[in-house]
């Protein structure tokens, strides 16, 4: 990968790696068990995302444990299957997931509207 990543970058070419790596495995899983048989929809792969995490939202919201991984609260296990279905997602359609979450973190970080001074501001992002 080429130097885009920066020498002061927290995250660096390995975290992207290591990223897709994991990317790479969630989604030959989920091709071996079939998920992938079929032409995928992106609208629809986005929307079970978005259904993972609006679980982990009311888990959250009425401080339930998962039912599945019981000792485990129910928001971690929702934000993983969204973070599983997003790899899965990058993988299959070929995107570099993590060289991606390397350049964006590195560049909020330059961000002015997130530095905490411009956020405190009258008119600054509350989140």
């Amino acid at each position: 990968m080429p130097s885009q990543f920066g020498k002061d970058n927290m995250l660096n070419e390995m975290t992207a790696l290591r990223i897709n790596e994991i990317s790479a495995i969630i989604h030959d899983a989920n091709r071996s068990v079939g998920w992938w048989d079929y032409p995928r929809n992106v609208g629809e792969m986005l929307m079970l995302c978005v259904s993972e995490l609006a679980e982990g939202m009311e888990g959250h919201r009425k401080s339930l444990m998962d039912d599945h991984l019981q000792h485990r609260p129910m928001l971690e296990v929702e934000l993983a299957d969204c973070m599983i279905r997003i790899m899965d997602m990058a993988s299959g359609l070929g995107l570099d997931l993590g060289g991606a979450i390397v350049e964006k973190f590195a560049y909020n970080q330059t961000r002015e509207d997130h530095k905490r001074e411009n956020r405190m501001k009258a008119d600054g992002k509350k989140y």
